[in-house]
């Protein structure tokens, strides 16, 4: 009963945020018009609701395709063998890679969720590394082996891409590893089903 409410509570929040993702790719392709004013736009006020809302809006479907598949298998990851800091781990690396896009990026409009997915998987590979148990470690292993080309990809410069969402997500990533091994005593436990 435990590992079924493990494998429910694994995919929710990752399947949450992607039902969103499309849902507001199909309202912006079935109305014709298009939502990249939600994205973040650095250092101005009206800027600021993209970094809520610039990680689900996507300018075509391959984009949306491209970032939803790596946001399912890391956020259930995630979700799957952390569940004690799943949610903040998850949250933060959504917004505080969001706040760091606004300060730092090029102006123009950011949009795609790819920084919040480079934060999830650098936070997991760095995770393993910064703890290195055996667990932790064949973790970082199985996100490299599957995802490898998100640590070969993020100082690729090109100035058609939010590269800096990506470079951004990573340090978010690295950083929440960090903090987490110094705060918590032991992630990979399962949270009894009464919290």
């Amino acid at each position: 009963m435990a590992n079924t409410v493990l494998v429910t509570k694994s995919f929710v929040t990752p399947f949450r945020i992607v039902f969103v993702m499309w849902l507001m790719y199909y309202i912006q392709s079935e109305g014709s018009f298009d939502l990249g004013f939600l994205g973040i736009l650095p250092r101005t006020f009206k800027g600021l609701i993209g970094i809520i809302t610039g990680p689900l809006v996507h300018g075509t479907v391959q984009h949306l395709i491209s970032n939803t598949v790596p946001l399912v298998f890391l956020g259930v990851v995630l979700f799957w063998f952390y569940p004690k800091i799943a949610y903040r781990i998850f949250w933060q690396s959504y917004v505080f890679t969001g706040m760091l896009v606004w300060i730092f990026a090029r102006s123009f409009y950011h949009i795609g969720s790819s920084g919040f997915i480079y934060a999830l998987g650098f936070f997991l590979v760095a995770y393993g590394l910064f703890v290195r148990d055996i667990r932790t470690i064949l973790i970082s292993a199985v996100v490299v082996a599957v995802y490898g080309g998100l640590f070969s990809n993020v100082f690729i410069l090109d100035s058609r891409v939010s590269w800096e969402s990506h470079l951004l997500g990573a340090v978010v990533g690295v950083s929440l590893a960090l903090i987490t091994k110094y705060l918590v005593r032991d992630a990979t436990e399962v949270e009894s089903e009464a919290s």
